[in-house]
């Protein structure tokens, strides 16, 4: 299934983004910040609307490529829901600059009482629960690494062993703030033995972990095949939906699989859950209950996502911190 990021929707843009394809935007930041509106309209960049829409929701940034088409779906079953504000960026940057402290992006300030919150991991969720803010999560939808390397893979990498290769420039996730790297990519390293060859030990962002040879970035959905296309780096370390996205797209990217157990899948869980503090309780406890449904969870596999079981689509108490 070939995916485009407008289908024929109107689009009122807030910025100067003429289309949203990232293969025509490298950048692409615009589509972190969306606002959806009944009748196909989207808007990009009004930040202001997360004080505002009547659905407030701040996820898991790797979910981008993936929003048009669920809200969309849940919007047409919904339509009283008028605007829903979708954020996804990197959800260690939403909790600590965003829902903990008061925090600017583009400038603007954003709401601090977002109606619902994703993380890949649930430990995010745990210190909400510790804040009293969130009591209850569901994973909805599972997920698990590759490595992105250039069409064609011209250096020939065969997986995850040959990120010890001398011959590699590599293009990371930051361990600082980006969730795949910070608790998935560097655990399948270490398993591998290859962490310190691989990093460094450095721990930093928009930075090179080891001089001309590992560059962390910044936030890494759109950087690693920005990087790689224009041949700043051969192979990163990516969600396999990153993949499907980048190829769906025509990007000059392709994907290396990741055997298990070191692509994670079996700990790569997205936990969401509603936050007490928001305005809108009765819609987002409308939105979890659309995210266990056969269409959402169809929407997301068809971007590549692995679906959640039965019972981890049921809303259950956030566990305790240990």
């Amino acid at each position: 299934m070939k995916h485009t990021w407008i289908k024929g929707l109107a689009v009122a843009s807030m910025c100067t983004l003429a289309t949203t394809s990232l293969a025509d935007n490298h950048e692409g930041k615009e589509l972190d910040y969306r606002t959806f509106k009944t009748g196909g309209t989207i808007e990009y960049g009004n930040i202001a609307d997360s004080y505002t829409a009547d659905l407030v929701m701040y996820l898991a940034g790797n979910q981008f490529m993936v929003m048009e088409e669920l809200i969309t779906d849940f919007q047409a079953r919904n339509p009283d829901i008028a605007t829903i504000y979708v954020e996804t960026i990197p959800p260690g940057q939403i909790l600590k600059g965003q829902i903990l402290k008061q925090g600017e992006i583009e400038g603007q300030k954003t709401a601090q009482n977002p109606d619902i919150f994703a993380s890949v991991n649930l430990g995010h969720l745990k210190k909400l629960k510790g804040k009293g803010v969130m009591s209850d999560y569901m994973i909805y939808v599972r997920n698990k690494l590759e490595l992105m390397v250039a069409k064609g893979n011209p250096k020939g990498i065969a997986g995850p062993q040959d990120l010890g290769r001398d011959d590699l420039v590599q293009s990371h996730p930051n361990p600082l703030t980006e969730g795949i790297f910070k608790f998935y990519g560097s655990k399948m390293l270490r398993d591998m033995g290859l962490y310190d060859q691989v990093t460094g030990g450095a721990e930093c962002k928009s930075c090179w972990a080891i001089d001309g040879k590992t560059w962390f970035t910044s936030r890494h959905h759109r950087e690693t095949p920005a990087r790689i296309e224009a041949g700043e780096a051969d192979v990163g370390i990516v969600w396999t939906t990153e993949i499907v996205a980048a190829v769906a797209s025509d990007r000059g990217v392709e994907g290396v699989a990741i055997p298990a157990p070191l692509n994670q899948q079996q700990d790569v869980g997205y936990a969401i859950g509603a936050l007490s503090t928001g305005r809108n309780a009765f819609n987002a406890m409308r939105y979890l209950s659309y995210l266990g449904t056969p269409e959402a969870q169809a929407i997301y596999k068809s971007y590549g996502f692995l679906g959640a079981s039965e019972g981890e689509l049921k809303l259950k108490p956030i566990p305790a911190s240990k």
